[in-house]
């Protein structure tokens, strides 16, 4: 262009990509003391991106369901290996005891208020509520970084920091069963197969069993590897790739074993990080794993934040609103309260972990595996509500977790940072 200036593309998706990475650098210490979390940063840019001239691509994640399906699961597993790694409280049912009272009693009891909500309130059929659901009961390990504890070696893991990473870490896991269950009904209501007998056997037994195995296997493999075995051990290369390495090793074996590949790589990540608690390599691993999982964060939420600038939310009305508010304020809150009756705890804790049930990019990527495997009427509109409540979610946690945070670690005289 003679007169005007038309900008290389490749220059300015190079010149893009660096400040994206430089942002990824730069605002987690910026925002360290602010009532702000990157989440909130990342969907503000996007909706400033999408409102340019210049791009036209439709960020709906209704529109690329298969590329939605696939870009959070990657986010999420690299996220799961980042919550397994940075956990330095050995695995034991009885140190874990928090983490089972959010599983086992949190998740089942979250999953029938929101079904019911579904149906009552939301007006949807018994199989969308159900699939919405699930998708929406687990917190995520994606954008709970804020209130997870402090990488390998660096402590900082009080009873409400390690119950909401490690929850995060394993709920993903716990949460698929009831997907697949959704997705077997709303199968089942077109062609009158029978999916009990399947779903019980498959994707319930079999699916956590091996799922659990696979992911332990392949994490003593990698952890003899990487510190015992003899001669040059990956730990000496300095690179702690070997930790992506690991994810991606777990989840590939789990999907060919048709089990659930993030517990898989949860547990590879668990496993890994028992192989040798005390090595430095253990923060590299982590380092690399939390820097690339920021990357595909920031991404995707810049995608979200131009979805929701571009009308996402435009058929959202009251009833919608009450219904996330009732999920965010009531549902998580309750059964979180519940599932901690007689705990050791303090009271301000207890509210703390009910309270802190974020939701995000693993909700994004069951609403999506539902959809692309199942037989469901309204995925448009489970598309809206659930993007309404991890909006909400976003913001509503995100403004509150750095004050909430830092005031209950005064409140138990450690050192807010």
């Amino acid at each position: 262009m003679i007169y005007g200036w038309a900008p290389d593309p490749y220059a300015v998706a190079l010149t893009s990509a660096g400040l994206l990475i430089a942002l990824v650098a730069w605002l987690p210490l910026a925002l360290r003391r602010l009532p702000l979390s990157l989440p909130i940063v990342c969907l503000a840019i996007g909706g400033l991106i999408y409102t340019g001239p210049y791009v036209e691509l439709d960020p709906a994640p209704s529109a690329h369901p298969y590329a939605t399906e696939r870009l959070t699961e990657f986010v999420v597993l690299v996220a799961l290996m980042g919550a397994g790694l940075k956990i330095d409280r050995r695995f034991s049912f009885k140190g874990w005891g928090a983490s089972w009272r959010l599983l086992l009693i949190t998740m089942p009891l979250s999953i029938i208020a929101i079904a019911v909500l579904g149906m009552t309130v939301l007006g949807l059929s018994t199989v969308a509520s159900l699939l919405l659901a699930a998708s929406l009961a687990p917190t995520d390990p994606v954008l709970a970084a804020d209130i997870q504890v402090a990488g390998p070696l660096e402590g900082g893991e009080d009873t409400v920091r390690f119950a909401l990473t490690s929850e995060a870490g394993l709920n993903d896991g716990f949460a698929f069963p009831f997907v697949h269950l959704a997705i077997a009904l709303s199968l089942a209501a077109t062609t009158g197969e029978a999916w009990l007998g399947r779903w019980l056997s498959l994707n319930v037994v079999w699916e956590i069993v091996a799922g659990i195995g696979c992911g332990w296997l392949v994490g003593r493999v990698f952890g003899w590897a990487t510190f015992k075995m003899p001669g040059d051990t990956l730990a000496k290369t300095g690179d702690g790739l070997v930790a992506i390495a690991a994810t991606f090793v777990s989840y590939g074996l789990s999907e060919m074993l048709h089990c659930y590949g993030f517990f898989a790589v949860f547990v590879t990540a668990l496993t890994l990080r028992n192989s040798h608690r005390d090595h430095d390599f253990q923060r590299d691993m982590h380092d690399i794993t939390e820097q690339i999982e920021r990357i595909a964060m920031m991404l995707l939420l810049l995608a979200f934040g131009g979805a929701i600038v571009n009308g996402l939310l435009s058929s959202v009305g009251w009833v919608e609103i009450a219904a996330a508010a009732l999920i965010l304020l009531v549902v998580r809150p309750v059964t979180g309260l519940i599932a901690l009756i007689g705990m050791r705890a303090t009271l301000w804790e207890k509210l703390t972990i009910a309270f802190f049930g974020i939701r995000g990019v693993g909700s994004f990527y069951y609403l999506a595996y539902g959809l692309n495997h199942g037989n469901f009427q309204d995925g448009e509109r489970l598309w809206v509500i659930l993007s309404l409540v991890v909006f909400a979610s976003i913001f509503m946690h995100g403004l509150t977790v750095t004050p909430a945070m830092r005031w209950l670690d005064r409140r138990h005289g450690r050192v807010a940072d």
